[in-house]
C-alpha cells in the first residue's frame, strides 16, 4: 500500500532534520504506535519494519521509549532477587 501525505514545506523541517528519509520517519512512527497499543507484536514489527534480529526491534523500542516490563515483572524480579539474597523463600505465582 502506498499512502501519500501533504505536509507544508516550512512544518516538515520542523518534524524531521534535513536528509532524513520521513518516509521512514512516518513508518516508524506508525509502527511505534500501533505496538505500543497492542495491535502489533514484536515479530510483526520486526517484519514491517525490515528489522533482522528481535535486538534489533528491542533497540527500535527504547529509541521510541516503549518498554515492555510490567508491574508483574518488576515483582518477579524482586523475589528472585530476594531468594537470591536469602531475605525470602521463593514462591511460584
Amino acid at each position: 500500500m502506498v499512502v501519500t501525505l501533504e505536509l507544508p514545506e516550512e512544518l516538515v523541517a520542523k518534524i524531521v532534520p534535513p536528509g532524513t528519509d520521513l518516509s521512514r520517519v512516518a513508518l516508524e512512527a506508525l509502527a511505534a504506535e500501533a505496538y505500543r497499543q497492542d495491535r502489533l507484536s514484536a515479530e510483526q514489527l520486526r517484519r514491517l519494519l525490515g528489522f533482522d534480529t528481535r535486538m534489533q526491534v528491542d533497540e527500535f523500542l527504547g529509541a521510541h521509549k516503549i518498554y515492555d516490563y510490567t508491574a508483574q515483572d518488576l515483582e518477579a524480579d524482586r523475589a528472585s532477587l530476594d531468594f537470591l539474597l536469602g531475605t525470602r523463600e521463593l514462591t511460584k505465582a
